[in-house]
């Protein structure tokens, strides 16, 4: 039922791609963890039982269908209102706002349960829940390795997890060498994070499918009938975007409102994604250079890497499909999110007993402080 992600992610990675997820590009040996594991062996029981004792479903939950239902008919509703009714500039800023929110909520709730498997028992609900990445301008596919694979293996590990790899744009990592412009990242960084979603959409989906690699990390290119849902997707997608709207009103119109919507995607998905995993606290581990063994069992790592925050909000667990549960997802992602927050004090505590780091930011602007103060820092020592 608790299923930990490590060992299925691994042996699902090698069948795919014929070759382990931590191959690097240079070919250096796999990158493991150290096998020592009680602590997660008893909190897998714990949580089995837990479970077993609460009769909660860890899939196929009624609140996360119409959680879902909910989430897909604002998502219409706006669209169709920015679209077909609209007659004022602060109309369609309004309406586009509203659709970006109601894009990242498909993503954060819909999607992200979907593509882990955590949505239902039935693979083909799993795969339709998934799919609905691909009409917000995502690929499910790529997103499959490269962050359902590569970041939920090798958390905040440099070169592995490539997540936290923003190029020269902004260092994230200690280990990330730094340049001088970085200096000013605390400021510049927030604003590009609005932009990520618009270059994920025209650009690092395409660049990653040509290229066959994920940062350091070469994957199978999408072929059959993958490559057809890829197609597919992005067809679908520029249709919403671009194609329907540009019968309605003037081209530079549709873009710019697509740019609105975009921007408020971006800056959501960014935002929470560093909210867990860059800010004060998180473990960032430099592997060995030529491969080998880390230090840290697997489950001591992920939850050593990654931070929860607002963990008492019902409101915000709610829109965040639960990500603010950082640590509770990346230890059990087959478990849907709706199951977090009663989950997590029995994490804390099982944390505790084993003396094994759990940290949260009590509230939103904490963690936003956190990150902000880890970026000034990532930009100006090391």
């Amino acid at each position: 039922m608790s299923d930990f992600s490590a060992p299925q992610i691994q042996q699902a990675a090698r069948a795919s791609a014929g070759q382990d997820p931590g191959r690097t590009e240079s070919g250096s040996d796999r990158l493991t963890f150290d096998p020592h594991n009680e602590f997660q062996i008893e909190l897998r029981r714990r949580v089995d039982e837990f479970m077993r004792r609460t009769g909660r479903p860890s899939r196929d939950s009624g609140r996360m269908y119409f959680k879902a239902l909910i989430i897909l008919a604002a998502f219409a509703l706006f669209y169709c209102a920015l679209v077909f009714l609209a007659v004022g500039w602060w109309q369609g800023l309004l309406l586009a706002v509203g659709l970006g929110v109601a894009a990242a909520g498909i993503g954060m709730n819909i999607m992200h349960d979907g593509g882990h498997g955590a949505f239902s028992k039935y693979p083909w609900v799993n795969r339709l829940a998934a799919l609905t990445l691909d009409v917000i301008g995502g690929s499910s596919y790529i997103w499959h390795w490269k962050h359902g694979i590569y970041h939920h293996t090798y958390t905040n590990v440099t070169s592995f997890d490539s997540d936290i790899d923003l190029g020269v744009l902004g260092r994230l990592s200690p280990h990330h060498p730094r340049h001088w412009y970085q200096r000013w990242q605390h400021w510049y960084m927030w604003p590009m994070y609005g932009v990520m979603a618009i270059r994920w959409h025209l650009y690092d989906d395409f660049h990653d499918l040509l290229k066959g690699q994920i940062g350091t990390h070469r994957f199978p290119r999408p072929t059959g009938k993958e490559l057809a849902v890829f197609i597919g997707g992005k067809a679908v997608f520029f249709s919403l975007a671009f194609g329907i709207p540009a019968l309605f009103h003037p081209l530079w119109i549709v873009v710019l409102f697509y740019g609105a919507a975009s921007f408020v995607l971006g800056i959501l998905l960014s935002v929470v994604f560093q909210l867990a995993h860059c800010v004060e606290g998180a473990v960032f581990v430099q592997p060995p250079e030529s491969g080998g063994r880390l230090t840290r069992a697997w489950a001591v790592h992920q939850v050593e890497t990654t931070v929860d925050f607002v963990r008492h909000s019902r409101p915000v667990s709610w829109f965040l499909g639960g990500l603010n549960f950082q640590i509770e997802h990346h230890l059990f992602p087959r478990i849907s999110h709706v199951n977090y927050g009663p989950l997590s004090k029995l994490v804390e505590d099982t944390c505790r007993e084993f003396g094994v780091q759990y940290r949260e930011h009590k509230t939103l602007w904490a963690g936003l402080v956190s990150h902000f103060r880890w970026l000034r820092r990532m930009g100006t020592t090391g």
